[in-house]
């Protein structure tokens, strides 16, 4: 997988269960400030598998192999499975999940790591799937709450160890509570990305700039998680069944635009790219 918009054709997601995330307790500090920079609700499982369902019978129907990964007991944030790991050329890469609350979470995909022929563990710091993108040569890694610096360097050690020809470029914030990268900055077309601005320096919306062409996002729709669409295909997206302004911009650049209603999903930040795990898309370097 070469790109964030190759053809997808195999993803793994996992249905939510029925253990919540309690938000009237005590929190751990990371959660404290993640939730000043995002939207936390109490939600339905039972509307969120719903929700799920439908998606999954939309991607079946454009030709997605769904991998159902394994249900695991007591874990709230499950279904967001872009977390887990993320595929870099042909290198399935093992995340270190931050959070204690998801690090059970890993073993409903145990089994399928077993069945994939290039497996790679990070041996130092955190890295979420959600903070990984890919890009031109490049691998991109939101420097937010879940990943860490030393995240970063391990799985920059891991790719020269393994060949991997691409530059790891670490992308910070001008704030802390980022859940993830992906929840303000997006590829999800050739040289088109959603962006929100606010939580980046001028610096980096200058590089941005000059990569790709930019969709500003409001601070309402970053929070409504809208930046986190799904590309299927080099010119198709998933969005939000809300986010008419940006399937506006994205029809006005040739983009075919699928809308779906994701609204349970995401009361914990998420959406169509985080209950995603992509293992296989069509190379960008050829005509798929």
């Amino acid at each position: 997988m070469d790109s964030e918009f190759g053809q997808l054709r195999s993803v793994v997601m996992r249905h939510a269960g029925p253990a919540a995330l309690d938000l009237s307790g005590s929190l751990d500090p990371v959660l404290t400030r993640q939730r000043e920079t995002s939207r936390w609700a109490p939600y339905s499982a039972e509307r969120v598998r719903a929700q799920q369902h439908r998606f999954i019978n939309l991607l079946r129907c454009r030709g997605v192999e769904i991998v159902l990964a394994d249900q695991v007991p007591g874990s709230y944030g499950q279904h967001y499975t872009r977390d887990l790991g993320f595929v870099i050329d042909s290198i399935f890469i093992v995340s270190r999940l931050n959070s204690r609350r998801r690090q059970g979470e890993f073993a409903g995909v145990r089994r399928l790591c077993e069945q994939i022929d290039h497996v790679a563990y990070l041996d130092a710091g955190t890295i979420e799937g959600g903070d990984v993108m890919l890009h031109d040569g490049m691998v991109l890694v939101g420097l937010s709450e879940e990943t860490s610096p030393a995240g970063v360097d391990a799985l920059r050690y891991q790719l020269d160890r393994l060949g991997v020809e691409r530059q790891v470029i670490p992308i910070e914030f001008v704030c802390g509570g980022i859940v993830h990268l992906d929840d303000h900055f997006n590829i999800v077309a050739p040289e088109v990305a959603l962006v929100h601005p606010a939580v980046f320096d001028d610096l980096q919306m200058r590089w941005f700039a000059s990569h790709f062409d930019l969709i500003p996002v409001t601070g309402e729709e970053a929070l409504a998680v809208e930046v986190n669409a799904l590309a299927l295909a080099p010119g198709v997206v998933v969005v939000a069944e809300r986010s008419e302004r940006i399937a506006t911009e994205l029809d006005a650049r040739g983009i075919e635009v699928i809308l779906v209603d994701y609204s349970e999903v995401t009361k914990i930040p998420g959406s169509f790219r985080c209950s995603t795990l992509p293992l296989v898309r069509s190379s960008t370097s050829r005509r798929d």
